[in-house]
């Protein structure tokens, strides 16, 4: 551009797309950016990096905008993802899916081919109607067609990320909008900060009144925490609710930690018997989904009736009738609640929590006895008392976890103390996030993770590793080695292949990180797995322990086996 300023020779100074991205990130504190490289966003990725903000390179897209999502619930902030055009956007719809399912604040930022190209279908380089794609998967889809509007695409997406109900929002750039250039002085006017992106919002003094009056006439009552309240920061409202009401509260797996999993009044231990027999639930970032049987008989009892507290109030009703909807966000809500009980008091009955005390001591001995026994080779529960007592030792190290039975029992086994520090794959059950979501972990807080991975869910990102390793983050992968899908003993009913859960019994997983330069472990006992994770937090650096399990260990799908159609006729053959 050859412009030049009033009264003077000079020419204007100018910038383009691709700065203007960053600046608009920048100025709205977005600090990581997680992605992949490639044609059109490697020199946006080299320009975050060199204006201060940390790019996080990945192996595959799907993997970083898993990263990006665990970064959006640990901060509150978005995190953003950066991907290629075509199939790089595309592997990246998996995660982008998956955070707003999950309510997670994401932006998935990807470059495009040439609109013009794009729409007659006339055969441009990984040509494809991105935007189109995006929207059924999104929470919201835009695309930025001019330079001038960048600042405006990008705090749309981040206060649509953030507002109301947080979820997954995908921001199109084409790649001529980034290659674009402008005065700039006037590019400078064009992007700006977000102001209190998601404003608090307060329940009526009524439904606040009305919750009280159903809690305090409550024989059984019961608090159910989801992994909103923890996302939304409330531990501090919530401790002060659960604790002057003296009602029992369930968490779910990621609000484990809100308050110490050993609290007297969590019920944890006693998970089947509070739903079945709570007449009035308060659910608090809870969704009645099938994680919680859709609030149905025979999970819950026929004649229990709910209250919702939640920031949208479409979600209300949409499984069983909410005897009080609290429409708000849970902080706010939640001091309403404790206010309000000085003119509304609520007590729990002594019985109910008798009964539930008496069942989750049975449970937690029934718990401590399975724990005891020492099977060789180790099962899932004897590793998990190995990683039980180092956890306990390191409350504040982050935990994350996927698998069918490695998912389901490390659940049951392992306890929270500090709120935000468990993730797992969520409301959608999506395999393939432990990887990303502990390097997200590590990148945000600087502090040791410990990823629990089933040997079939770690295959999924397994080429993270080298990601881990090159950043040298402190993450500590624990692959759980039973040699298949659920279990590895299954034998074929004919021909010379594997049977389908199958994996590759005795593979030595610990050797996949020592290619990339970190440290591995192959352990048989639990005393070798303790001295392995103790080892690796005390001097926290990339480590793979491959944990040897019994190949018989686990069960078909987990504990969704109800969820699992099987053949109920004989498999027919045919021959020649």
């Amino acid at each position: 551009m050859n412009a030049t300023e009033s009264g003077n020779d000079r020419p204007e100074s100018v910038t383009d797309g691709f700065h203007l991205v960053v600046d608009a990130l920048k100025l709205n504190d977005i600090d990581v950016i997680y992605g992949v490289v490639g044609i059109p966003v490697t020199d946006l990725a080299r320009l975050a990096q060199a204006s201060g903000i940390r790019y996080i390179g990945f192996r595959h897209e799907s993997a970083a905008g898993h990263a990006a999502a665990a970064a959006g619930f640990l901060t509150g902030r978005p995190g953003v993802c950066l991907t290629v055009s075509g199939p790089g956007f595309l592997n990246g719809m998996v995660a982008l899916a998956n955070a707003t399912v999950n309510c997670f604040p994401m932006v998935h930022i990807a470059g495009s081919s040439d609109r013009a190209l794009v729409d007659l279908q006339r055969g441009d380089y990984e040509e494809l109607d991105q935007l189109a794609a995006a929207r059924p998967f999104a929470k919201a889809a835009y695309r930025i067609d001019r330079i001038e509007d960048i600042g405006r695409g990008i705090a749309r997406a981040i206060r649509t990320a953030v507002s109301g109900r947080p979820g997954g929002v995908y921001l199109d750039i084409p790649a001529h909008v980034l290659s674009q250039s402008m005065g700039a002085a006037a590019g400078a006017a064009t992007v700006w900060r977000v102001v209190d992106p998601a404003p608090r919002q307060s329940p009526s003094d009524a439904a606040v009144s009305a919750a009280l009056r159903l809690l305090g006439a409550a024989e059984r009552p019961l608090i159910v925490l989801g992994k909103g309240a923890a996302y939304a920061r409330a531990e501090h409202q919530i401790r002060d609710f659960v604790e002057q009401t003296g009602i029992p509260y369930l968490p779910m797996a990621m609000a484990k930690g809100l308050l110490p999993d050993d609290h007297p009044q969590c019920l944890a231990a006693a998970r089947s018997l509070a739903l079945s027999r709570a007449d009035v639930v308060l659910l608090v970032g809870a969704r009645l989904n099938w994680l919680l049987g859709h609030g149905a008989s025979p999970q819950w009892s026929a004649s229990a009736q709910f209250i919702q507290i939640d920031v949208d109030a479409a979600e209300f009703d949409s499984n069983q009738p909410t005897a009080v909807p609290l429409a708000g966000d849970i902080c706010s809500t939640v001091e309403a609640l404790s206010a309000g009980l000085h003119e509304v008091p609520v007590h729990c009955p002594t019985g109910w929590r008798e009964e539930l005390d008496a069942r989750r001591t049975r449970n937690a001995a029934a718990l401590e006895h399975r724990l005891a026994e020492d099977p060789r080779p180790m099962r899932f529960y004897s590793a998990l008392r190995a990683v039980r007592a180092v956890v306990r030792r390191h409350p504040e190290v982050y935990l994350v976890n996927e698998g069918a039975n490695t998912l389901d029992i490390t659940r049951n086994v392992i306890e929270m103390q500090l709120p935000r520090h468990r993730l797992d794959c969520g409301t959608w059950g999506v395999m393939g996030v432990g990887l990303g979501y502990a390097i997200a972990a590590a990148v945000q807080s600087g502090r040791p993770v410990i990823a629990i991975e089933g040997d079939s869910a770690f295959g999924f990102s397994g080429m993270e590793m080298e990601t881990i390793c090159r950043y040298r983050l402190p993450v500590v992968v624990v692959v759980f080695n039973n040699g298949g899908v659920y279990r590895g003993d299954e034998v074929a009913s004919t021909g010379t292949d594997p049977a389908p859960t199958v994996l590759s019994p005795g593979a030595h997983h610990e050797r996949i990180i020592e290619a990339f330069g970190g440290t591995g472990h192959h352990v048989r006992t639990p005393d070798e797995l303790t001295a392995a994770l103790t080892a690796a937090l005390a001097d926290p650096g990339p480590v793979l322990i491959d944990c040897e399990l019994d190949t018989s260990a686990g069960t078909e799908s987990g504990h969704l086996t109800n969820l699992n159609p099987r053949v109920t006729v004989p498999v027919r053959t045919t021959t020649a």
